[in-house]
């Protein structure tokens, strides 16, 4: 119990000493998020991305606008479709590296999909790239935190008050990923439907066997 109200209390200490250092940047009109001060912009035709140097991992916050004629996604599958193809595609860009702890989250009303990418340069040295990424139709976003694994323990109550500072416009909903909210049968109904269904030609055999035997002429 000891050890859990001491980790809460750092935690909220650093994520008050991180917000205190810290203001809120505008990715766009629908996304912000919080860096620290002295952080660089970079603009180019289809994205925007903001860099900066935390007190043990480097930030980087993604915006990359995507195809004007892209087609809206239907359905929650379709999603996870498309965030595991940018997975693969973050991970082809590290040779040698690997997508790790991937998991689903929701920020807002969104999805979205966090991991780590660990990579070795060669030389026995690894850094870890823990991912957020939100799939809109209009645009994509993916933050960034960057840290040599050595500081593992140590980054995380800054990597959490990083995260936490993501922050949605209520103009974003969830038809702005996909526009279906329907997520086929569940286990549960599965086996009902499949259940009652293999019940029934169940009960079928049954009766077609009682009515064979009734027509069988008796012997003797």
């Amino acid at each position: 119990m000891k050890k859990i109200i001491l980790s809460i209390t750092l935690l909220m200490s650093a994520m008050a000493g991180y917000c205190q250092l810290i203001k809120p940047v505008k990715l766009d009109s629908l996304v912000t998020i919080s860096l620290p001060p002295g952080y660089q912009t970079k603009d180019t035709l289809n994205e925007h991305i903001f860099t900066a140097n935390g007190m043990y991992g480097y930030m980087i916050a993604f915006r990359e606008a995507n195809a004007k004629n892209n087609t809206p996604l239907k359905t929650q599958s379709d999603l996870n479709k498309v965030m595991k193809t940018y997975i693969k595609g973050i991970q082809a860009q590290q040779p040698g590296s690997s997508a790790q702890y991937v998991r689903d989250t929701t920020i807002g009303t969104l999805k979205a999909k966090t991991f780590t990418l660990k990579s070795d340069d060669g030389n026995g040295v690894i850094t870890c790239r823990n991912f957020v990424l939100i799939y809109t139709q209009d645009v994509t976003y993916t933050i960034e935190y960057v840290y040599p694994a050595e500081r593992t323990d140590v980054v995380k109550p800054e990597y959490k008050a990083f995260i936490a500072s993501i922050k949605l416009s209520p103009e974003l909903q969830r038809n702005d990923q996909y526009l279906s909210n329907a997520t086929g049968m569940s286990s549960t109904t599965k086996i009902e439907v499949f259940g009652g269904a293999g019940l029934v030609v169940l009960v079928i055999l049954v009766l077609i066997a009682v009515k064979t035997k009734k027509k069988e002429p008796a012997l003797g």
